[in-house]
């Protein structure tokens, strides 16, 4: 009794100094419990070192910290080992990747998982590779899918028990997506479900003709895990083709949907769809956050979603049963959600020739970006793109193997980056906020106003702060309980990614991935 006592007392403390797994725990919080920074001396940070990547690709990875090492990505597949204290580099590998790879969307990639002494590396070109942690050498290398249909990894992966699964990205180009589980000890595919189903399968009625064959609905987000309940969650992308919904009639399942899959089989336990039919590209490629909340006076096990669709949605995580929805941006596309969180969309709503305006555009009222929870204070908190539009049209549309499948185009107001004062076309084309929302309710509990839109991930901490960056290079420490700013630093360059904390020699840091560089803070 007094071995396992002391065993589960050194791996919380292990859980509180380190960051292991993209979202910091497979709940998928993003949430710290170190509480040496706090609301009073978040003014003291100052930046301990920077690592610059040799690299001009923006970076998107999260870190991940194993006792003082950290090891993350640099485009386009290089992962990195250095001391976490002083950033003196260990060791780095290269990958090359293949002339094969197809790419919607830059050379990125989000991350690393590690299992005991091994990492786990996906690559653009749909590799999935273990490196030994303590000298970056190759262990196995397994091929996930072929990268010339378009297929290709860009999210962390999870490793769950003895298993490491992911889903490849490529829905620009056609694929039918899925999720895999390997070894982690040979790489060996172990489970896979199909994010598409086939002629025959449950599901499949939800596509016209064989549209399923090319229905897209890939994966580029690391997804959750509930060890109680033994199921792995993960939200996936949109249909294809992205803007032409005419030539898959249907809801298109499982796109645009979080799925929730038994960890063991890889089969489908239940789903739920947040945007049925989707026309918008409007993927639900975040991280599903599981927590256990205060629910109409009893303790309840929900997931938490802000969808790239404009709505923020708690469902129980054991059912999929529909708790709540509610708008958390301005949108135009739906009149509300009916008893099952179903969307009733609004008339002409859809993409036309000529173009429709809707709100929020493309690129949705949030996205990717990492958002937290914080069992502190009780509230979620997500990247929003507010007051945003984009004009939605669509074109006909061939598919043609390992060839971009687009059903149309989209024209937004907003500019790569906003620089200088708000000219007449980007007064209306929104702006960036960090949201606190109570999800008993779905109300905004308060909201930091950005100049320009956000790109970037969220994280708490159990004393109360909070860390985000901007688009403009700022990175910012905020009150968790106000939203009041605490701190900034200028990084010189965009954030594309979340931060993470960690401590090392009983100091706590904060490390952010920005532009081509990752710093890392703590205080004086």
């Amino acid at each position: 009794m007094k071995f396992i006592i002391l065993f589960a007392a050194a791996a919380a403390l292990s859980a509180q100094v380190n960051w292991t797994t993209y979202s910091g725990d497979v709940n998928g919080q993003r949430h710290s419990s170190l509480t040496q920074i706090t609301p009073a001396n978040a003014k003291d940070l100052e930046m301990k070192w920077v690592f610059q990547a040799d690299t001009l690709q923006k970076m998107e990875a999260s870190p991940i910290v194993v006792d003082g090492v950290m090891y993350f990505t640099q485009a386009p597949n290089d992962v990195v080992a250095l001391d976490a204290k002083t950033g003196r580099m260990f060791w780095i590998y290269q990958y090359r990747v293949s002339p094969d790879a197809r790419l919607c969307c830059g050379q990125v990639n989000r991350g690393l998982a590690i299992h005991g002494d091994t990492l786990f590396l996906g690559t653009l070109d749909a590799h999935l590779i273990a490196l030994d942690a303590k000298n970056g050498r190759v262990l196995w290398d397994t091929q996930v899918a072929d990268p010339k249909l378009g297929y290709s990894i860009t999210e962390a992966p999870l490793v769950v028990k003895d298993k490491v699964i992911l889903g490849p990205a490529g829905g620009e180009y056609g694929i039918r997506g899925f999720f895999a589980a390997y070894d982690v000890k040979t790489g060996k595919e172990l489970w896979k479900f199909y994010t598409v189903p086939a002629a025959g399968e449950p599901g499949v009625e939800t596509w016209s003709g064989d549209s399923w064959k090319h229905g897209s609905a890939g994966s580029w987000n690391t997804g959750s895990y509930d060890p109680e309940l033994n199921l792995v969650y993960y939200g996936t992308g949109n249909p294809g083709p992205d803007w032409n919904p005419d030539v898959r009639l249907g809801d298109n399942l499982y796109s645009c949907s979080v799925v929730a899959l038994d960890a063991d089989t890889g089969k489908l336990k239940w789903h739920f769809q947040f945007t049925p039919h989707d026309a918008a590209d409007w993927d639900a490629a975040v991280v599903p956050v599981l927590a256990d909340i205060a629910w109409k006076g009893t303790r309840r096990k929900v997931l938490m979603s802000g969808n790239r669709n404009g709505f923020f949605y708690v469902l129980d995580r054991a059912t999929g049963k529909f708790l709540q929805g509610t708008p958390f941006v301005h949108q135009t596309w739906a009149a509300g959600l009916d008893e099952n969180g179903r969307p009733i969309r609004l008339p002409n709503t859809e993409p036309t020739v000529e173009g429709t305006k809707i709100y929020p555009g493309m690129q949705g009222g949030t996205n990717w970006y990492a958002p937290s929870f914080s069992p502190k204070t009780g509230l979620f908190y997500l990247s929003a793109w507010k007051d945003y539009y984009s004009y939605f049209s669509k074109l006909p549309v061939t598919f043609n193997e390992g060839q971009s499948f687009f059903g149309g185009a989209t024209k937004s107001a907003v500019q790569p980056i906003k620089r200088g004062p708000i000219n007449s076309w980007t007064d209306s084309a929104g702006h960036g906020e960090v949201i606190a929302l109570d999800p008993a309710t779905g109300k905004e509990k308060w909201a930091f106003k950005m100049h320009d839109v956000t790109d970037a991930g969220i994280l708490t901490t159990a004393a109360d702060v909070l860390f985000t960056g901007s688009r403009e290079g700022y990175f910012w420490a905020l009150d968790a309980r106000t939203g009041a700013p605490l701190w900034h630093a200028i990084t010189g360059g965009q954030i594309s990614a979340a931060p993470v904390s960690y401590m090392v020699d009983g100091k706590q840091y904060i490390a952010i991935s920005a532009n081509h560089s990752v710093f890392a803070f703590g205080l004086r």
